[in-house]
């Protein structure tokens, strides 16, 4: 029996793709550079041809990410770059410019379009506006905490779907700018980060000066500079509480991750809402299922709740 919850998961690659599949997801988010921001690899049109028909027998799904900032070069692209999606029938499309939205209506009046405006994902009437403009899922924020996600819920009814990160790294800035090739090229420190390699695997990290214990990874690409959380979110343990509330779909994400790490933790996912479906009342967790990510878990990365049980700062 199809599962009722969806367990999506960010995929840099096709054998990505395969592997996250295998292992219990029942949706992948791939992407290229040029249209989306922080993948954690590229999955390009051509691999999308031969990916998108395996993943659809599996009875899986295929979304694919449009959510960088466009800029007036891309828009010629970006409308068939959708074009194309649309004709290998991917499932969804992830947006936060409504340059999208205008293309889509353009080049396939027909795609499906989930809503995400990364922090300010906060509400339920602005959800209501773009589902009125076509969406068909909101991506929620995740400084949220878990009253404010199940009233978004509620309030949106069978309206909208509800989307929830539930395991993994979280972006806490971004800039357009190079500011690490600035900084080696212009602040008079080079050697610092001559040995590096620039992109998302050489382990580079700021560490403030008032908390020198944690260390929030940065990295650089075609897109600018990213900054990432020093923690991971992880809600393994009280995932029935979004089951419980009817969230639609369950969001690991894969970035600055081994795809061992990947597969253990879209297995214990996948066995806390296999067991929960099953018998809601009477699920209980098994520790075991965290287990076999804390094994694989950075010891210098702690697993937390994020913002699931604080009150809001907004």
């Amino acid at each position: 029996m199809m599962s009722k919850t969806e367990l999506l998961i960010s995929a840099g690659s096709v054998e990505e793709v395969r592997r996250y599949i295998e292992a219990g997801a029942n949706a992948v988010l791939v992407g290229e550079h040029r249209f989306s921001l922080r993948q954690p690899g590229e999955v390009t049109l051509a691999e999308l041809a031969d990916i998108v028909p395996w993943v659809h027998g599996q009875g899986a799904k295929v979304y694919v990410a449009v959510n960088n900032i466009m800029e007036n070069a891309m828009l010629d692209d970006l409308s068939s770059y959708i074009a194309k999606l649309s004709e290998l029938n991917v499932d969804a499309l992830v947006f936060g410019d409504p340059a999208v939205l205008m293309a889509v209506r353009q080049s396939a009046p027909g795609m499906k379009l989930h809503w995400n405006a990364e922090m300010t994902s906060t509400n339920y009437a602005t959800a209501r506006y773009w589902g009125s403009k076509g969406a068909v899922r909101m991506v929620l924020a995740r400084e949220l905490n878990l009253e404010e996600t199940l009233e978004i819920k509620r309030e949106l009814g069978d309206a909208m779907e509800v989307q929830v990160q539930v395991h993994g790294i979280t972006n806490i800035y971004h800039s357009k700018r190079s500011l690490l090739t600035n900084y080696q090229d212009h602040q008079g420190r080079p050697e610092e980060l001559n040995n590096f390699d620039l992109g998302m695997d050489e382990g580079l990290f700021l560490i403030e000066q008032e908390r020198q214990n944690e260390r929030f990874p940065v990295y650089e690409d075609a897109n600018g500079t990213h900054i990432m959380s020093s923690d991971d979110i992880c809600i393994l343990d009280s995932v029935q509480e979004l089951l419980e509330g009817g969230i639609d779909s369950l969001k690991i994400d894969s970035l600055l991750k081994s795809v061992e790490y990947n597969v253990a933790v879209v297995r214990g996912y996948r066995n806390a809402i296999d067991a929960y479906e099953a018998d809601p009342a009477g699920y209980e967790f098994n520790e075991l299922w965290l287990d076999a990510i804390r094994e694989l878990q950075d010891p210098r990365r702690e697993l937390t709740y994020g913002f699931f049980y604080k009150e809001q700062v907004y």
